[in-house]
């Protein structure tokens, strides 16, 4: 059975963690799936695990679509929620509704996630909500301010800021969000946000009281060269590839792949 925004919400009443990751193709999203994973998120960190950028603001909508019907084939349970790119949304309302109506009705997706909480975001949320899209927020860390925020840096950490990020959940919420990210921010922190809300908090970095957590898949299983402080490596995939391939090479270079016929 399909997991729903509904459903999620049902969690948290209940106490019951979500599970989310990260996909950027079909392969990834079918592993992930057939492992049970609640949420999917084709998240523009992709930009930087995929593409190889060094930060997600080049990705466009366009290759956001582009990896997102691929996960969408590869995912039959779990929610599938698209992030919205750098740029794709900030303008105006109007503008953010044509980004997710685009992803909506392209990829298939199950809702859209934006980030901030200012003012201005709480009134996207509110209209896309209105048309019919359901929204993800997100706030502590938000990666496309990276260069406003000086770096990826832990947010939240003064009773000033603190109480902003709460400010900003608090009107995500009330805009109509069905489940907010909470990125890089003190753990007690989070468990007041988490507390304070309604719709489930999903960590990343944000210590252990969120109503689920999310990580970047690329970082689970140790594919990338660098992760942050606050993801843990469940494999090591980047060395088992190496290790692969240099078996692969050492039997090509003898001449012993592929087998002589018969043999």
């Amino acid at each position: 059975m399909a997991v729903t925004t509904q459903q999620l919400i049902r969690y948290k009443k209940e106490g019951r963690p979500i599970v989310a990751l990260t996909a950027w193709d079909y392969l990834i999203a079918r592993a992930l799936d057939e492992a049970g994973v609640d949420l999917i998120m084709v998240g523009d960190s992709l930009a930087m695990v995929a593409l190889g950028y060094s930060t997600t603001l080049p990705i466009t909508l366009d290759e956001i679509i582009h990896h997102a019907k691929a996960v969408r084939r590869g995912v039959e349970r779990a929610l599938l929620v698209v992030d919205l790119p750098f740029m794709s949304y900030q303008e105006s309302p109007k503008q953010a509704l044509r980004s997710a109506g685009r992803i909506m009705k392209t990829t298939g997706a199950a809702a859209v996630k934006l980030e901030g909480g200012y003012p201005a975001m709480a009134e996207t949320v509110s209209r896309l909500t209105q048309a019919g899209i359901a929204v993800m927020g997100h706030v502590g860390l938000t990666p496309q301010s990276v260069h406003q925020l000086g770096g990826f840096r832990k947010q939240g950490k003064s009773s000033e800021a603190a109480e902003r990020i709460l400010s900003e959940a608090i009107a995500l919420q009330d805009a109509g969000a069905f489940a907010i990210v909470l990125e890089h921010i003190p753990a007690e922190l989070a468990l007041q946000i988490t507390q304070k809300l309604t719709i489930p908090t999903v960590g990343i970095g944000a210590g252990p009281h969120c109503d689920g957590q999310i990580l970047v898949t690329a970082d689970l299983l140790g594919l990338s060269s660098w992760r942050p402080s606050f993801a843990k490596a469940y494999a090591d995939l980047h060395g088992t590839i190496i290790e692969a391939v240099q078996s692969y090479a050492k039997e090509v270079k003898a001449h012993e792949f592929p087998p002589s016929e018969g043999a």
